[in-house]
């Protein structure tokens, strides 16, 4: 199978070519800034590189920051309306009560709580207001929304209120994107909520950027299926994965990840990607990014849902070095490294500048550097390694040393010693590592839902018989499909012999 992996970065573009288990070809080129042109040089250099034939190609994964980006950064983002299904519990705490004033003002539309929702062993809290929710949905449609989040109490254990919603809003306003929580989150009313609405809020931007992504990908000639890479280091079709863009959040590091477990053949160690503007690091289990199992913030929204146990300290090739005293960041150059770097000819000392000096790597014009003091570098080369030791013993479970796998355009920063680590393992085409990983995954599907009135063997088989219909739906190969995760949790304070049960498989693409 002949695919090519894209990975979109803050400061580069990298683009590979992996024909079943064999790296072909790979270039970098730096992000632009409309995103999409840079794709296209990526894909017009890597085929060039290879002579490959642009109709022999599978499929194209992109990986992208695109999405919390445009969260972070407060832009491209939507007004939404959120619809409640609460009444007459759960309306103490109204939708986007603990976000972010600048967020909030730009996202928050209006709001509506209506009568239903389920208590916690699964009885209605009240019957379900269908015409309050139809006078709702007119109001929505007349207000000119073009998306809205549903969310209903205990929704996780049974999505019929959401979906009785979501059909009278496609009945009433049918051009109306509509998120529903019971598609996203977890158990966590406010967090699971908190999901839905920041994706509802980027819809717009998500088709926008699909669609870009496929012009970019037909001018370069190919008619292979475009896939987008997600939290968990697997694909979804990209019609299917347009409609959630919040699976794609942390899609970077994780490529990252999963392809320096490739190029590495581990598959349990701690990885270390070092880009142009930050450091990620994460552990790998089983050849996967270990999942966060708590609150994740995304622009200072809090949220519960599948993204991978990261931590991230603001360090990369294009981090500004200030001296007397010595600063290490937070600020960077970006994808404008090239052309504000000491050894590009620019003004900024960045940390590439230094470990240039330091003869850690040959890059751009060394005598730009040549008179860097030998105490300053030294200095800063061991304030760096410091930086990357706390961060690897943060995110470490055990005591003990770790492998360290080194990835990412910056990976020169991380020393071949490292308090706390048993060996550090450099890779070939590890500056790449990240469009690697988009390149190889596959496709996953899971269920995490609460059943009642099963035994544990019958609940964990529906369970993986609704996660491998959802992976299948994403466009896996059924019969390529293993279970990869399975985990059960008895809850003993809920009647009818409860059981909350999480299952995810993977498969490859069909």
């Amino acid at each position: 199978m002949k695919r090519i992996g894209i990975d979109v970065g803050g400061t580069n573009t990298d683009a590979v070519l992996v024909e079943d288990d064999r790296i072909v070809g790979s270039v970098k080129t730096p992000t632009t800034e409309d995103v999409m042109s840079g794709i296209t040089e990526a894909l017009k250099q890597v085929l060039a590189k290879t002579s490959a034939d642009p109709q022999t190609l599978d499929a194209v994964m992109i990986g992208t920051t695109h999405f919390t980006n445009a969260v972070a950064q407060r832009r491209d983002v939507g007004k939404v309306a959120a619809v409640r299904i609460c009444l007459p519990a759960s309306a103490s705490l109204a939708p986007f009560i603990d976000w972010p004033d600048d967020l909030a003002d730009k996202v928050r539309g209006d709001i509506v709580m209506l009568q239903g929702g389920h208590e916690y062993d699964g009885r209605p809290i009240a019957p379900f207001d269908e015409t309050g929710m139809r006078d709702a949905a007119k109001r929505i449609g007349d207000a000119g929304y073009t998306a809205v989040g549903v969310t209903s109490v205990f929704s996780p254990l049974t999505s019929a209120l959401e979906d009785q919603a979501a059909a009278i809003l496609a009945e009433e306003c049918p051009d109306i994107a509509v998120t529903c929580s019971s598609s996203l989150g977890r158990i966590g009313l406010l967090e699971r909520e908190n999901a839905t609405l920041l994706n509802a809020s980027l819809q717009d931007l998500s088709k926008k950027t699909t669609a870009a992504f496929t012009k970019a990908i037909e001018t370069s000639g190919i008619s292979a299926q475009l896939y987008l890479t997600q939290n968990d280091g697997t694909v979804m079709l990209a019609d299917v994965a347009e409609k959630f863009p919040v699976f794609s959040f942390a899609s970077g590091p994780t490529n990252s990840m999963r392809g320096a477990a490739f190029l590495s053949k581990q598959s349990d160690a701690m990885v270390v990607d070092v880009g142009g503007t930050t450091t990620d690091i994460g552990m790998l289990k089983a050849g996967f990014p270990r999942e966060a199992n708590n609150v994740v913030e995304i622009g200072g929204v809090r949220t519960l849902f599948r993204m991978p146990d990261l931590l991230s300290i603001a360090l990369g090739g294009g981090t500004l070095i200030k001296r007397a005293p010595l600063t290490i960041g937070p600020e960077s150059t970006g994808y404008r490294l090239t052309e504000r770097g000491l050894v590009f000819g620019g003004g900024d000392l960045t940390a590439t500048d230094v470990a240039v000096a330091a003869g850690l790597i040959e890059l751009g014009d060394t005598s730009h550097v040549a008179d860097l003091p030998k105490d300053m570098v030294d200095e800063t080369m061991a304030a760096m390694r410091e930086m990357t030791a706390v961060a690897i013993d943060r995110m470490k479970t055990e005591a003990g040393d770790v492998p360290v796998i080194a990835v990412g355009g910056g990976a020169f920063l991380v020393p071949d010693e490292i308090a706390g680590v048993s060996d550090v393992i450099h890779v070939e085409h590890g500056e790449v590592a990240n469009a690697v990983g988009a390149a190889i995954a596959q496709i996953s599907g899971e269920c995490d839902q609460i059943f009642q009135g099963l035994s544990r063997e019958a609940a964990l088989a529906e369970a993986r018989r609704i996660a491998e219909e959802r992976a299948v739906e994403a466009g896996a190969d059924a019969a390529s499909l293993d279970l990869v995760e399975v985990e059960d949790l008895p809850l003993a304070y809920m009647p009818g012999n409860s059981l909350r049960a999480r299952v995810r498989v993977v498969g490859a693409i069909a």
